[in-house]
């Protein structure tokens, strides 16, 4: 998403200024270029040479002494967004009424590209009238803002204005690169392995480290989506995602039924076990006991049942983890439980499926064609996913409302 993307990082004078280090470094990482300009506030704060070091191109300061004549001009037109971390009161005043006092002010009024901006001041700046009648100012003219959190904030008081954290900064950037092409679209997304207990300490599990169904809840959630995740692993929740979490097969198919008829999207990424011992011992079996007997039943065919009584205009997305005969095994997965789609991936190749950064995947549509998308981020994977959802939903909603004579 962030690969190849101009971003000018702009860094105020407030005390959150230390923070734009980490987002600098999370933009870079994801691939963008970063052109870091700060103010003559921000360097009460943090200095230049850091910003300098971990970004693209060096800190920029002055309209006066860079190497461009008119580097606010230059900045403005080349940037594919711009992101202000932290925004100060100062910043926003001067944006709303088009004061162009430093190079980001400059820059941030001879821009058309997305901007960004991220407030951060104590409790009583933040909610003073003025600064809420720049805000609405702001975001009446397209601006974005990331608005502040509550929690500690500087001198020791505690209250809203905290700067918003990182992840929720990137998810943002994210959603206004993206667009907003699942805006108000309700998509469940299940993730991780079920653990199915043997006895109080020990399961019947797989290697699903959730990964990919986390990737997924983010980028629908950064394209707009409402998202609730239904997952089984503790890993940190996306921006704006509500988790359900459950353990076994049972109770993964309990939160999935309750959330299917409202779902307009559902994204069976889960490694859904595949049977489940019949009777779990209440306390732990002790090895002087002797070798335990193990009776297995199968478990719910959460998928099947979801196929089975999938509403009209829903999209079903199954994934198929397969050592052997991918496309073979995918596509009669594919029709046998009544999909839209699914995401048929070979875990036994180097760097693909469980516990992995990154995946390959062939995408199958229920309506014909397939899809390859080679080695890459699970992140990438997910856009490539919810592309094609994109696409069948507009398919959907063609077929429901034919064009007239």
């Amino acid at each position: 998403m962030l690969a190849g993307k101009r971003l000018v990082l702009g860094v105020t004078g407030g005390i959150a200024a230390y923070k734009a280090v980490e987002v600098c470094r999370r933009l870079v990482d994801a691939g963008a270029h970063v052109v870091p300009v700060m103010t003559a506030g921000a360097e009460h704060f943090i200095g230049r040479t850091t910003l300098s070091a971990l970004a693209s191109e060096p800190v920029q300061t002055s309209l006066w002494d860079e190497a461009s004549p008119i580097p606010h001009t230059r900045l403005g037109q080349s940037a594919d967004l711009i992101v202000v971390a932290p925004a100060t009161a100062r910043l926003l005043a001067a944006y709303a009424v088009g004061l162009s006092t430093d190079l980001l002010t400059n820059t941030l009024l001879a821009t058309r590209a997305p901007v960004v901006v991220c407030p951060a001041m104590h409790t009583e700046m933040w909610e003073h009238p003025a600064v809420q009648a720049n805000i609405a100012t702001l975001r009446a003219r397209g601006v974005h803002v990331v608005e502040p959190e509550e929690g500690r904030l500087a001198g020791g008081d505690v209250g809203a204005g905290r700067l918003a954290a990182p992840e929720r900064i990137l998810a943002a950037i994210h959603a206004v690169l993206a667009g907003r092409d699942l805006a108000g679209v309700h998509v469940v997304v299940s993730a991780g392995g079920t653990r199915e207990p043997i006895d109080a300490v020990r399961v019947i599990a797989n290697r699903s480290s959730g990964k990919q169904g986390y990737a997924l809840a983010a980028e629908a959630a950064a394209r707009g989506a409402r998202v609730t995740l239904v997952s089984t692993v503790e890993l940190a929740a996306p921006a704006g995602v509500v988790v359900c979490p459950v353990e076994t097969a049972a109770q993964m198919q309990a939160a999935l039924t309750e959330l299917a008829p409202s779902a307009d999207v559902i994204v069976m990424a889960a490694a859904v076990a595949d049977f489940r011992p019949v009777m779990a011992a209440e306390g732990k079996l002790k090895k002087d006991q002797g070798v335990p007997q193990i009776t297995l039943e199968p478990t719910p065919d959460i998928l099947a049942g979801l196929g089975a009584t999938k509403p009209a205009g829903q999209v079903l997305v199954g994934f198929a983890a397969e050592t052997s005969d991918l496309f073979a095994n995918a596509t009669a997965k594919l029709h046998r439980k009544n999909l839209d789609l699914i995401v048929a991936n070979d875990v036994s190749a180097p760097g693909v499926g469980f516990q992995h950064d990154t995946n390959e995947v062939t995408l199958l549509r229920a309506a014909g064609g397939a899809q390859t998308v080679l080695l890459t981020d699970k992140r990438s994977i997910a856009k490539a996913v919810l592309d094609t959802v994109v696409e069948i939903r507009a398919r959907m909603a063609d077929r429901a409302h034919p064009p007239t004579a």
